[in-house]
């Protein structure tokens, strides 16, 4: 399947045909389509507008008259005209969008004749082919002229047919058993072959089927859209007046990296292609649709744009049925704010904002918490606000993982270490635990603990009402370290999940859910998120700038610390190497490394450890690498 082009190397129009059984979305994928198509593409429309014989049927009653009176070889000889008609009728734009395809005419007219006079399907097929017969010349090459793609439910027919009825407001026992039968031909056609490309709907919801359409029709024609929306997430903003959507659109902008679009421009921008004069008279599904069709242009032309936050929701009806549409890459956040607090913020005054209140509530826009995802308290500080909406960020951000664990003596510690924090362990993983969670960092990890130059460093997950147990654990415990500087650092699982943590603790987090470090006890059922790697590194700056401050207040000294001078050159050299996507998590392969790919000496790192003028030449040679990532001073 691929762009066809005429002799003077013009692509040729293209007619694409969208099949399945009722309720699969047809019509509606058609209509996405052919408006963020504009004038490259037309919709054929139905098919009762290609022969007059239908506005009688109508008036009589259509149903009455396809299952009961009208002759069966009237109804096939209607439905076949109009789609030979439909086929034959001039296009002038690249694409013409075709809600049922000419195979549909061969099921329908199959499926009717089932119910009609009781059929199973090889006999139904086989009636449909006789019906259809006198027309059989001309279907084929109006067929030919289609490119075909079939929407299904599932591949189960009778699963099929139960969804397709549960969109209905009534059935009737006909229409039930035409539907069962209808979805029995379409299954037996996508056997057979005739409809190239085909989608599975299942529970998706409606832009991620837009996006597999256009993925699949794409190689059609030049001018049909690759993709709808594709890996992109939107945060939704409601709430009354001053209730903090502002507040919260520009921090998710400037902390999360968020576009920040007002719903009013998008819906205005997409009526105006659309040349709908007045869009805020329109229905609330029309409105939906206009919003996602402004945000798919806007995400097309900003390819490298993830997220993007929208405000300030203001109906009822066009927000469930946008979360119709976008299903999982929609978050509704509503802020929630007392009348005394929004009357206070409210520049305007307090009146301003209690009339501003009226016309959101007439339009439901307070209703809109009812089904948000995210309902936020905005009457405290500002830092509860940022820190709640990290929070939506990161959950979505990174994957949850559960730790598994291993013993203590796999570490390869010394037996007094070993010895001290399995006691600890005991004492704080009994019937009540104190912690969620115990890992050894650094050295220790890795089995490259030495004796008088490591220290012993530890990250707990614990909450805050546990420290006073701890601590006296802590002293009891104490003799047992044997000299040994234990690092220890306790943060709760609300601050892990909310990315409240140094960048350093990130980084702990990343190795612990990339299963690169693996704790020593985790709770039942702990689950932590696991940091994104471009999260990592970017938050690693920070550290490479205080790494590379260190060393020079160490070099400035008469005599350095020799342990702390090797540690921050090699830090530094870790986040270096980080940017080029290396993780060294040993000291000196960090330092050997980076030597090596600036082509420098790399003898120093043998001895640093323990001669001061190996330590400081190793430091000046880091410090010069990280300085030479900055651009030179023009005088």
């Amino acid at each position: 399947m691929s762009v066809q082009y005429s002799s003077d190397m013009h692509p040729l129009p293209v007619s694409v045909a969208f099949s399945g059984p009722d309720n699969t979305g047809k019509t509606k994928q058609i209509g996405i389509l052919a408006r963020r198509m504009g004038p490259a593409a037309t919709s054929a429309g139905p098919l009762d507008r290609y022969d007059s014989r239908w506005a009688t049927i109508k008036a009589d009653g259509m149903a009455r008259w396809w299952f009961e009176t009208g002759p069966l070889e009237e109804v096939a000889d209607v439905l076949a005209a109009s789609y030979l008609e439909r086929s034959r009728h001039p296009f002038s734009t690249p694409v013409r969008l075709l809600d049922r395809g000419i195979p549909m005419l061969e099921a329908t007219v199959g499926a009717t004749a089932a119910v009609r006079e009781n059929l199973g399907v090889a006999q139904a097929a086989e009636r449909a082919r006789l019906l259809l017969a006198p027309y059989e010349t001309d279907l084929r090459i109006a067929e030919e002229s289609e490119d075909a793609l079939v929407l299904l439910h599932c591949d189960d027919p009778e699963e099929g047919a139960r969804r397709s009825l549960a969109h209905e407001v009534t059935v009737t026992n006909t229409y039930a058993a035409y539907q069962r039968h209808l979805h029995e031909q379409i299954n037996r056609l996508v056997t057979e072959g005739r409809f190239p490309m085909s989608i599975r709907i299942g529970d998706q919801p409606t832009i991620a089927i837009q996006d597999e359409v256009r993925r699949l029709l794409a190689p059609l024609h030049p001018t049909m859209p690759t993709r709808a929306l594709a890996d992109v997430h939107v945060t939704a903003l409601g709430g009354m007046s001053e209730s903090g959507k502002s507040t919260a659109g520009e921090y998710l902008r400037t902390h999360h990296g968020h576009a920040r679009l007002k719903i009013g421009y998008l819906i205005e921008d997409a009526a105006e292609r659309a040349a709908i004069p007045d869009p805020y008279r329109v229905g609330p599904i029309v409105q939906a649709e206009l919003i996602v069709d402004a945000l798919d242009r806007f995400c097309q032309a900003h390819h490298f744009i993830d997220s993007v936050s929208i405000e300030s929701l203001h109906d009822f009806d066009s927000t469930a049925e946008l979360a119709r549409m976008l299903g999982s890459q929609l978050t509704i956040a509503y802020l929630d704010a007392s009348k005394t607090t929004r009357a206070r913020r409210s520049t305007a005054g307090a009146q301003d904002a209690a009339d501003r209140d009226v016309i959101k509530s007439g339009r439901g826009a307070d209703k809109i918490a009812s089904i948000a995802h995210e309902v936020i308290g905005n009457d405290g500080p500002r830092l509860e606000l940022e820190r709640r909406l990290d929070r939506i960020v990161l959950d979505r951000r990174w994957p949850e993982h559960q730790p598994s664990t291993m013993p203590v003596n796999a570490l390869g510690l010394p037996v007094h270490l070993e010895s001290y924090l399995a006691e600890f362990l005991d004492r704080t993983t009994g019937l009540r635990p104190l912690i969620d969670l115990l890992v050894v960092t650094g050295s220790g990890a890795r089995g490259k603990y030495q004796h008088g130059w490591s220290d012993l460093d530890v990250l707990v997950v614990a909450e805050a009402s546990s420290l006073d147990e701890m601590r006296q654990i802590l002293a009891e415990l104490e003799a047992e370290l044997g000299g040994v500087k234990l690092g220890l650092t306790v943060v709760t699982r609300a601050e892990c999940r909310a990315g409240a943590v140094t960048s350093r603790l990130l980084h702990v987090l990343a190795l612990i859910g990339s299963g690169a470090l693996v704790p020593l006890w985790s709770s039942p059922g702990l689950a932590l998120p696991a940091p994104d790697a471009a999260t990592d590194i970017a938050v690693s700056l920070h550290d490479g700038i205080q790494a590379a401050i260190e060393i020079r207040r160490q070099l400035l000294k008469g005599a350095p610390d020799l342990r702390g001078l090797y540690k921050v050159t090699a830090l530094l050299a870790k986040i270096q190497l980080r940017f080029s996507g290396i993780e060294c998590p040993s000291d000196s392969d960090a330092l050997t490394a980076l030597l090596d790919a600036e082509r420098q000496d790399t003898s120093a790192v043998a001895t640093a450890r323990t001669e001061r003028p190996a330590a400081e030449a190793l430091a000046r040679l880091v410090l010069q690498t990280w300085l030479d990532t900055l651009p030179g001073e023009t005088r």
